[in-house]
This record gives structure tokens, sequence and C-alpha cells, in this order.
């Protein structure tokens, strides 16, 4: 997946890494210890409450990040619908509309021809 696609702001992420003192990398290291790897929960699992955090804090290039991130791992239509129906449970009216922002994301994540980026292309603070 192209970056860009996500938010158009991302494409500059590189570029940021470099004057930001590589701050970026190290948060994706922590991403890829904390999200990415399974242990006692499975990542995918990991990276659906990721997304439901992002749908929490109204952030919709991290929404669509992490569905990918889920999708990436294996979670299904199912186990993303449970964890909307938390997001809106817990937000009413205003969660429901960020849940539905995260189904719109996996609905056009899984409709690509190309469902299977590869996780690198879709990790966004490569510096």
């Amino acid at each position: 997946m192209d970056l860009k696609k996500i938010d158009p702001s991302l494409g500059l992420i590189k570029e940021f890494g470099k004057v930001s003192g590589s701050t970026a990398s190290y948060i994706d290291k922590m991403r890829s210890e904390a999200i990415y790897k399974d242990g006692e929960v499975p990542a995918r699992f990991k990276a659906l409450s990721a997304m439901l955090w992002s749908v929490s804090a109204r952030c919709e290039p991290c929404i669509r990040f992490y569905v990918a991130q889920a999708v990436e791992r294996g979670a299904t239509e199912p186990e993303l619908g449970e964890f909307l129906a938390i997001a809106n449970t817990m937000g009413g009216c205003v969660g429901e509309m960020w849940a539905l922002k995260a189904f719109k994301a996996y609905k056009e994540f899984t409709s690509r021809e190309d469902s299977t980026c590869r996780t690198e292309e879709l990790a966004c603070c490569h510096t």
C-alpha cells in the first residue's frame, strides 16, 4: 500500500526521520515489539486493539494503517466487527461514525485485487 494513500503527509516520513533524530524509527521498533509479534495475544488482536485506540483518538490515517496491519496478520471481518462494536458502544454516535470509517477502510483494503501488501510497505515509520 502506498502510504500517501493513507495520508499524503506520510510521503515525508523518511525526510521527517532525518530531521527528527530518527525518533520515527524508534517508534516503529516499539510497534514491532508490542504490536506486530504474536505472544500470549495474537498480533492480529494487538493490531485490532491499536485500531480501536485509533478510533477513540479519531485519527483516520491511524485507523486505515492499523486496519491494514490487522488484515495482514489474519484478522477476519467478524473479528473486526466485534472490536468495532466496542468502539460503537463506548463512543455512542461519535464512536459509531469513527467505527464506520474503520469498517470502510477494511472494505477498501480487502476489496483490492492485491490485498496482500507487504508489511514493510505499510510500516509508516521507515527512516
